[in-house]
C-alpha cells in the first residue's frame, strides 16, 4: 500500500509541476502573442523581468510541492506564492499606491517577506505555515489602512491580496490536521 500511495503522490507532484511550469511558460507568451498582435509596449527587459519573475515563482512553487505529500499544502504553496506574485506584478507594473515610484509601495514587498521570514522561522511545517499566513493576511489587511488614505480602490484591491493569504493559511491548517490524524492513527 505504501508504493502505491508514494507513487499516487510522486505523480500528483509530477503533474502539479507540469501545470506550474506549463502556466508559467503560457504566461509569459501571453504578452508576447500581444506584442505581435497590438502594440503593446514591452521592451525587452520586460520581458525578460517578466520571465525572471515568473522562473522565481515556479522554481519556489516546484520546491513547496516537494515539502510534503499532502494536497492541502501543496496547494497552499501555489496559493501563497500565486499571492506573492499577483503583489509583486501589480506593485512594479504600475504601483499599488498611486504608481511604480511611490515609496509607500515598499510596504507590500514588507509583507511578503515577512511571510517568507516566518515561513523559514516556522521551518515550513503546516501548523506553522497556517498561522504564518494569517499573520500574513493580518499584515497585509493592515497595508490598506494606509492606502486607504491615498485612494479608496487600493482598499479593495488589498482586500484580495488577504483573501489570497487566508486561503493559504485555511490549506495549511488542513494539511496540519491531516497530519495530526496521521500521527495519532
Amino acid at each position: 500500500m505504501t508504493t502505491i500511495t508514494e507513487s499516487r503522490d510522486q505523480r500528483l507532484a509530477r503533474m502539479l509541476g507540469l501545470v506550474v511550469w506549463g502556466g508559467a511558460a503560457f504566461a509569459w507568451l501571453v504578452p508576447l502573442a500581444a506584442k505581435l498582435l497590438v502594440d503593446l509596449p514591452w521592451t525587452t527587459e520586460d520581458f525578460v523581468g517578466w520571465g525572471i519573475m515568473l522562473l522565481v515563482a515556479a522554481g519556489i512553487c516546484e520546491v513547496g510541492l516537494r515539502l510534503s505529500g499532502q494536497l492541502a499544502y501543496r496547494a497552499g504553496v501555489i496559493v501563497a506564492v500565486g499571492t506573492s506574485f499577483l503583489i509583486t506584478w501589480s506593485n512594479l507594473a504600475v504601483g499599488i499606491i498611486g504608481n511604480e515610484n511611490n515609496p509607500l509601495n515598499q510596504i507590500f514587498f514588507g509583507v511578503i517577506a515577512s511571510a517568507l521570514m516566518g515561513a523559514f522561522a516556522v521551518r515550513f511545517r503546516p501548523k506553522g505555515m497556517a498561522l504564518v499566513m494569517a499573520v500574513t493576511a493580518a499584515a497585509q489587511f493592515g497595508t490598506a489602512f494606509v492606502a486607504l488614505a491615498y485612494e479608496h480602490i487600493v482598499f479593495a484591491i488589498v482586500g484580495v491580496f488577504s483573501l489570497g493569504w487566508l486561503l493559504a493559511a485555511w490549506l495549511f491548517r488542513e494539511a496540519a490536521r491531516a497530519e495530526a490524524s496521521r500521527m495519532a492513527a
